[in-house]
């Protein structure tokens, strides 16, 4: 990747901090437009991340893409920022923006390399942190302090207290008093390192005997071929999710959430192959997956760098799933 941006930079400064962590990464790809960055694995944690100089540059399709990703894979969906607008982010505070959250370069060091999370996050009217409230009332009830006691020492009101007591935010600077007062520390870390729900349909027990096709309609991408090919793997059994501003042009899977079903599915020219193999293959590996590429016309070869190849025609005659795999584990290793 070229050097010369500074988004292109800091995207490098990335990939390199995850990769003396631990974590597989992808290389970041040149192809644009595109709505993540790094695509990055350590153990069962998976990462997908954007970074961005300005995060108010993440406008809420992108930001939906991002999600969508993270549920599909599934992954954590991170933005990695360096200002707001001209004011640079905190280290140590989660931001948002349209639900994805956001990191400092410096947070994202300390939470995946020191194991340090973060524990204030920003909203409108300032920054905040998560009380830990039962631990905040057993402190007050073992020392009989009352709510006032405690909302003199905060600058709030008693209400605001018994707020705080059942999980409530507060402003920093009120944390940092009852802290100091009650000499412990009662913020609650944020843990963005949770894996979202799947958003795969699971398996049920008679799937193994129910025939396909299976009864719904793919929309149409505007592309006959690309819709031809994601139409029979919907009727191979495959889940196909058609993605936007991604170098797949499908996120397709089997109906359970094993690795080896995974597909990132592209579906084009020859020429097209050859530009995106690097990446399709980079991006399967760190997913534990298989990537494939569909072209109209045989190929010399059956795989490029790689990426296994398919003609529409050799898709056509699978019926099975479990055959394609096998198709496109042989020819991967060609």
């Amino acid at each position: 990747m070229p050097r010369g941006s500074a988004r292109e930079q800091a995207i490098e400064r990335v990939r390199r901090l995850l990769a003396s962590v631990g974590f597989y990464v992808s290389d970041a790809h040149s192809i644009r437009p595109t709505s993540f960055d790094l695509v990055a694995r350590r153990d069962s944690l998976l990462l997908v991340l954007k970074v961005l100089k300005n995060i108010d540059a993440l406008d809420p399709e992108e930001a939906a893409r991002l999600r969508e990703l993270g549920g599909l894979f599934p992954a954590v969906a991170l933005v990695v920022g360096q200002t707001s607008g001209t004011t640079p982010l905190e280290a140590g505070v989660v931001y948002n923006r349209y639900g994805v959250p956001i990191l400092a370069e410096e947070s994202l060091a300390d939470y995946v390399g020191k194991g340090v999370p973060p524990f204030l996050f920003s909203s409108p009217g300032g920054v905040f942190a998560r009380i830990d409230g039962p631990r905040l009332r057993e402190i007050r009830e073992a020392r009989s302090l009352s709510l006032g006691a405690l909302a003199s020492v905060a600058g709030v009101s008693r209400r605001t207290i018994q707020l705080y007591e059942d999980g409530a935010g507060a402003e920093v600077h009120v944390v940092e008093r009852l802290e100091e007062y009650v000499g412990e520390p009662i913020a609650l870390p944020i843990d963005l390192l949770r894996l979202p729900p799947s958003g795969r349909t699971p398996r049920r027990e008679s799937d193994e005997e129910e025939p396909s096709p299976r009864p719904h309609e793919l929309s149409p991408t505007g592309d006959a071929m690309r819709d031809d090919v994601f139409r029979q793997l919907d009727t191979m059994g495959w889940e196909v999710v058609v993605t936007l501003r991604c170098p797949f042009d499908a996120f397709t899977h089997g109906p359970t959430s094993s690795a080896e079903e995974v597909l990132l599915t592209s579906v084009g020219s020859l020429r097209t192959a050859h530009h995106r193999a690097e990446v399709l293959q980079e991006l399967a590996r760190v997913l534990e997956g298989h990537a494939l590429f569909v072209v109209r016309e045989p190929p010399a070869h059956r795989s490029v760098d790689g990426l296994a190849i398919v003609t529409v025609r050799e898709l056509q005659r699978h019926r099975d799933r479990d055959e394609l795999v096998e198709l496109l584990t042989e020819r991967e290793g060609q």
